[in-house]
């Protein structure tokens, strides 16, 4: 009996772990990609600046699939 709820435990938490690198990859690409359009255009979001090379005409989700799961990138 006790084996079934340490079975039942190992499940969750590699659940809960798959779950934690899926969306730590999200929010770590999604950063990096906003970063990168901020150096293309050589401003901040939002930021009005004599040196801005361009503009940010917003995003699109695409999905990225990863073993951990599908991961929705802002790109």
């Amino acid at each position: 009996m006790s084996d079934n709820i340490i079975q039942l435990n190992e499940d969750l938490i590699k659940n809960n772990l798959k779950d934690l690198v899926r969306n730590s990859v999200e929010e770590t690409l999604n950063a990096l990609l906003d970063h990168e359009a901020d150096e293309l255009v050589n401003a901040d979001k939002y930021e009005r600046s004599g040196d801005r090379k361009g503009y940010r005409s917003g995003h699109y989700e695409r999905n990225f699939s990863t073993t951990s799961g599908d991961v929705t990138l802002k790109v």
